[in-house]
């Protein structure tokens, strides 16, 4: 079986890191291995994924720069990057092989299902899920044709090391988007896409902005990434911790 690394960017994650590192313990088959990417965290984040196993990684703040440090770190064949708000159901590992033994499919995600601690988040769930589509359909036409599907973190994305390395990785300059940014870069090795599986996140920006506020927030961060606003971005898509 191709060995999979899974790579958890994180910063001030205590209150996660706990039920993430329960739902890790019982994946079966076993990741080879589990890195956790630490941008700065002032909490007891490093404390409690060195408790939980996982190999800490050192990085600066920035989500694409600690995507780039775990991959390069990884020693896995194929690389999952985590969010810690995210659970991964118990036989992923298996799941992305299978994946990714397709050799048209250069990157995939599974289909997340956004749940707080007592209502699940249906309707931001499906808006997310038809985003998928809609948005390269829409905004990167010539994009979504070449086989481009837009994913996010939430969708716990994974693909080949190799590939990502061949596609240059994130743009360190990226604070937001940096995974739609590596939707597009992959379309030169294959196809994005989703698949039939779910993941649970967390409803904290959801809960924190409310439905209506966040899903306005994602289309318009969106639209402003799509049209080349990118300087802007973070503005619009504060930290919720």
């Amino acid at each position: 079986m191709s060995s999979v690394s899974i790579v958890i960017p994180m910063l001030n994650e205590e209150e996660a890191l706990p039920r993430l590192a329960r739902t890790l313990s019982v994946l079966d088959p076993k990741p080879l291995e589990i890195i956790a990417v630490d941008g700065g965290s002032d909490d007891a984040s490093v404390a409690l994924a060195q408790a939980a196993g996982w190999r800490v990684v050192n990085a600066p703040k920035g989500r694409a720069i600690q995507i780039n440090h775990g991959v390069d770190a990884a020693a896995g064949e194929i690389v999952c990057i985590l969010h810690a708000d995210t659970l991964l159901p118990d036989d992923a590992v298996a799941v992305m092989v299978r994946a990714m033994a397709d050799p048209k499919t250069a990157l995939a995600g599974f289909t997340p299902l956004i749940c707080g601690p007592d209502k699940v988040r249906w309707g931001t769930s499906f808006h997310n899920w038809i985003k998928t589509w809609y948005a390269p359909l829409f905004l990167k036409t010539l994009w979504f044709f070449q086989g481009m599907r837009l994913l996010f973190g939430d969708h716990a994305m994974f693909f080949r090391r190799a590939d990502f390395l061949k596609v240059g990785g994130c743009d360190p300059g990226e604070h937001v988007m940096e995974e739609a940014d590596l939707c597009y870069k992959f379309t030169r090795v294959g196809r994005t896409r989703l698949i039939n599986r779910v993941v649970i996140t967390s409803d904290r920006r959801v809960a924190a902005w409310g439905p209506w506020r966040a899903n306005w927030i994602y289309f318009k961060v969106g639209v402003l990434w799509a049209f080349g606003a990118k300087k802007r971005l973070a503005s619009y898509y504060p930290d919720v911790r």
